[in-house]
This record gives C-alpha cells, structure tokens and sequence, in this order.
C-alpha cells in the first residue's frame, strides 16, 4: 500500500511540473548570465530587455514559441470570401 502512495505521488508531482513547463509559450527569452538559466516568459523584446537590464545576460527569440490558434472565422466571413474569389 505505501508503494501505490509512494508511486502516485511521484506521478502527479511529475504531472504537475511538466504542465508547468508546458505553460510558458512567450516569443521571448532571457538568458542570465553565466549560465544561471533561461525565461521564456516575454511577450516583447522591450518587455525581456527591462528585466535584464544590469544583469550581463542577453535576449532572443524562443525558437520553440508557438503563437495560439486564432479564433475559427465565422461562416459569415468564411462565404463572404468565396463571394469575392469567385467574382
């Protein structure tokens, strides 16, 4: 019984930080300096450049950064466009 515990404990905490990691989806990163680790948690290269200001590290592009899914158009926009094409 404690190894069930014990198992479903480390499977939910490991759950738990991997839906953390997953949750920072930012264009921009900053990278401390001297190797002290990296935050992609920008959504402006203004906003990531504030934060390293006087820290030595340097910013970039989250190259791994994947902009959300629009809203779908509306079938309204979506007929509208045929309507145009085909004129």
């Amino acid at each position: 019984m404690r190894r069930l515990l014990f198992m479903s404990g480390i499977l939910s905490g490991a759950a738990l930080i991997a839906a953390q990691a997953a949750a920072q989806n930012y264009p921009w990163c900053a990278n401390f300096a001297d190797g002290a680790g990296t935050n992609c948690g920008f959504s402006s290269s203004e906003q990531c450049m504030a934060t390293m200001m006087g820290s030595g590290g340097f910013c970039a592009q989250n190259n791994q950064y994947k902009p959300s899914a629009g809203a779908a158009p509306s079938r309204r926009q979506v007929r509208s466009r045929h309507a145009r094409r085909a004129s």
